[in-house]
């Protein structure tokens, strides 16, 4: 891989009866500000049932630089970015992500994965 691509990933729990909802508040919120950000490559909302009523939820967001990431996030890049509803629906605010190189990519999603 030839360019730069940096991996942003956040995870928090979730009352899995919130699912929908959460996903409908991220589509309303995070997608457009990432989708606004200059050198933002993509990004993914995942959830995983775990158990009793709790889903995981992780966010990975694709990035071409720590200056794109810092027009997102803020000057401290390392630190989670949250929003007014976020308390409504996760019962977790991890304060910091992780941000990973990417050195091999072999995704390749179908068309129709929204």
């Amino acid at each position: 891989m030839a360019e730069t691509v940096i991996a942003r990933r956040w995870a928090s729990i979730i009352r899995t009866r919130d699912k929908a909802a959460y996903t409908d508040y991220v589509r309303r919120t995070g997608v457009s500000d990432y989708g606004a950000t200059d050198g933002n490559l993509g990004f993914q909302l995942m959830l995983r049932d775990l158990r009793d009523d709790i889903t995981e939820v992780v966010t990975i967001s694709w990035w071409a630089s720590i200056d794109a990431i810092k027009a997102f996030a803020g000057e401290d890049h390392q630190r989670a970015r949250y929003y007014p509803e976020d308390d409504r629906y996760l019962l977790e605010k991890p304060d910091t992500v992780e941000h990973c190189d990417v050195v091999i990519d072999g995704l390749a999603l179908p068309s129709r994965v929204t």
